[in-house]
């Protein structure tokens, strides 16, 4: 009778709640018919718990009579324990006295089945190693064929692998700390979980387990797994030979070396490529060494043989006060000391020695390159009251600089005889053609003469005097041409460089007067009427003086504007072009510098505050600056940045006048002093020579 293998093949698995397999064991039965499979349903199965137990049921405990009459007959071999370990047994109805055609078909059967069971059940990786299938040999009474799986030992993932000590059980990673620090957790695990951080005591707990635990000495805590660790005596030991330098427990750091590389020997090339010729040639190297030897010997430059002698050391007694003093380079200078401090530098000067406040606020107004001391002296009562002085570090730092980068020079004395020193003269008779002779004399002022002042042609001459008249002069003849007589005493005329207008501006106590003189002919003349006609059509807002119109008598004599200032006006500068001019009312504070313009009738003030006492201003002849020049100094502006360019510092104690060389690269100063400064604007801002 065939049978399928559908019908000779069962596999039983015990099912779990969940629907997943509990163990895996397997049992495979050959079926010979129909009332083999009956006995199998009779046969009893074995239970959950005694699965779980790991237990194997005996042959008698698991099968009826009738399969124990066919268990009878079996061989010696089948009764080890190979038959029924987990499910049923089989039974055979035909036992010993089966016929033997039929035991040959059922051992042929029992082979297809048994390869046919092989290729089911055991075609995975872990059912094909061997050893991990049980098979039974066949019956002598029957085709009975028993395919069993052992059982495997179950695997306890905390022994069977790695030490429950050193596994890691915080699976967060390479995390930063503080990003859980606001949190009740430290991080997640694989599964997503939060892993909850561990209870931490405060500051009486700590204290409490160290005086109460007495391991607590040996006691470290894990910042990863946040566990505290006892140290063992190993570990303890193992720290104790490190601090000390020393080598842990098991280690050998003489340990034999083994040649893993050079212990054979290769007995073929690397490659197959021949010999170079130089392994053959004598080294040209080599020559020229052993050749420079040899001439070294010859020449007696090189002694063979010879030995060096040793320099011994020097010993000397460290308690000895007899050493010789350091011999310091020929080339040394000492570098120079600080000048000892003055009466002004006490925390109690004398009061000739403090500031007033004009002195204050001159020395706060003067630039701190230009100071000559760099502190401001003070009186305290007492020398606890003293403050600390906050340039204390920086003057020290200069100091340093100084002594660093300062080369440092002896000076020799020279004894020169001082007449040497005067040049000599050349003789007057050498220096001619010059004046020798008075040419020409203009009479006519009864006052003191203040200023004059050459028009551009270079034919006329303008002159005020404290006579209050302002008179023309031709410069050839030396006749007046014209007079005019003010109210006030005149303090300063000048005349407008530009040719195209013939045009004066006189200075009388607060007053500026534009006089027309109708000197140029009729082109002239036209030119200076149109631009009085046009100025008087503009308005234009007062800013520090006022603009007003002549009257007719006024107008007849050549005045054709007037300015009121608040103060008195001492100078008048005009600009090259001729449509600006500058004022000087050293009196009004804030409006002691106002800059006019013809063309618009406007007046603008440039500076907010006047920085000392103006005595001049003056334009550039080619760039846009003007020249301030105060009692001391000359601040020269840049008009088009609006920014402080450059003092010139005069040294002189009162700056009388100032005038700028056409090319405006050299600038003269003269002062009540007796002295005439000469300035090289892109040499320094101290004099290039002073003349007395």
């Amino acid at each position: 009778m065939k049978r399928t293998r559908e019908d000779r093949a069962v596999k039983k698995a015990p099912v779990s709640e969940e629907g997943e397999s509990e163990d895996e064991e397997y049992d495979f039965r050959i079926l010979n018919d129909e009332s083999d499979r009956e006995a199998e349903d009779d046969v009893p199965q074995q239970s959950d718990d005694d699965k779980a137990d790991g237990s194997i049921h005996s042959d008698a405990d698991d099968i009826g009579s009738e399969g124990e009459d066919a268990l009878s007959g079996a061989s010696p071999e089948d009764s080890d324990g190979h038959v029924g370990s987990s499910g049923g047994d089989f039974d055979d109805e035909e036992g010993e006295g089966g016929d033997d055609e039929d035991d040959e078909e059922d051992e042929d059967e029992e082979n297809d089945d048994e390869e046919d069971s092989e290729d089911a059940f055991m075609s995975s990786d872990d059912d094909d190693e061997e050893g991990s299938w049980d098979r039974g040999e066949q019956r002598s009474g029957g085709p009975l064929r028993v395919l069993r799986r052992k059982p495997r030992p179950e695997i306890e993932a905390e022994y069977a692998s790695d030490s429950s000590d050193e596994e890691t059980t915080n699976t967060v990673g390479n995390v930063p700390k503080e990003w859980y620090e606001d949190f009740d957790h430290m991080g997640y695990d694989v599964k997503g979980n939060k892993i909850v951080k561990p209870v931490k005591g405060d500051e009486l707990d700590q204290f409490l387990t160290t005086m109460d635990d007495p391991n607590a000495w040996r006691t470290v805590h894990d910042p990863v797994e946040g566990k505290d660790i006892i140290l063992s005596n190993q570990d303890l030991e193992m720290l104790k030979q490190i601090q000390s330098s020393g080598f842990p427990d098991g280690y050998d750091p003489y340990q034999p070396t083994v040649e893993w590389f050079t212990s054979k020997t290769q007995l073929t090339s690397l490659n197959s490529a021949p010999e170079p010729k130089r392994r053959f040639v004598p080294s040209k190297l080599e020559g020229q060494r052993i050749m420079y030897i040899a001439r070294g010997i010859q020449s007696g430059r090189i002694v063979p043989g010879r030995r060096r002698e040793r320099q011994k050391p020097k010993y000397f007694s460290i308690w000895d006060e007899t050493d010789e003093p350091r011999q310091d380079h020929p080339m040394h200078i000492a570098a120079p000391k600080l000048p000892p401090p003055e009466h002004m530098e006490s925390y109690n000067p004398p009061a000739e020695y403090l500031f007033t406040p004009d002195e204050q606020k001159q020395w706060q107004e003067t630039d701190a390159e230009d100071r000559l001391t760099n502190f401001m002296p003070k009186k305290y009562p007492n020398l606890r009251s003293v403050p600390g002085y906050d340039r204390f570090i920086q003057e020290r730092f200069d100091r340093c600089l100084d002594l660093y980068l300062c080369p440092r020079i002896i000076k020799k004395k020279v004894n020169i005889d001082p007449e040497s020193l005067i040049p000599k003269l050349p003789s007057p008779k050498d220096l001619r053609p010059f004046p020798t002779t008075l040419a020409i004399t203009y009479r006519g002022h009864t006052g003191r003469v203040r200023a004059i002042s050459i028009d551009p042609t270079g034919q006329w001459l303008v002159s005020g005097s404290d006579d209050s008249t302002v008179r023309v002069w031709e410069i050839s003849t030396g006749r007046c041409l014209k007079t005019w007589t003010m109210e006030e005493a005149v303090q300063f005329v000048t005349w407008n460089p530009n040719k195209t207008i013939s045009l004066v501006a006189v200075a009388t106590q607060a007053r500026v007067l534009l006089i027309e003189l109708k000197l140029g002919g009729a082109e002239v003349e036209a030119a200076t009427d149109a631009i009085f006609e046009q100025i008087w059509t503009l308005g234009t807002p007062a800013n520090g003086c006022e603009w007003s119109r002549p009257s007719a008598s006024d107008q007849r004599l050549g005045i054709r504007a007037q300015i009121t200032f608040a103060k008195t006006v001492t100078f008048v500068a005009w600009h090259r072009k001729g449509d600006y001019f500058a004022t000087v009312s050293p009196a009004a504070a804030s409006t002691s510098v106002l800059i006019h313009q013809l063309s618009k009738r406007q007046t603008q003030n440039p500076f907010r505050k006047s920085k000392g006492l103006v005595q001049r201003v003056l334009f550039h002849p080619s760039k846009p600056f003007l020249f301030v020049a105060t009692q001391r100094n000359v601040r020269v502006y840049n008009l088009l940045k609006q920014e402080l360019s450059k003092v010139l510092q005069s040294g002189a104690k009162w700056i009388s006048s100032i005038d700028v060389h056409p090319s405006g690269d050299n600038v003269i100063i003269g002062t009540y002093d007796k002295r005439v400064s000469w300035f090289d604007m892109d040499l320094s801002t101290k004099p290039y020579k002073t003349l007395r």
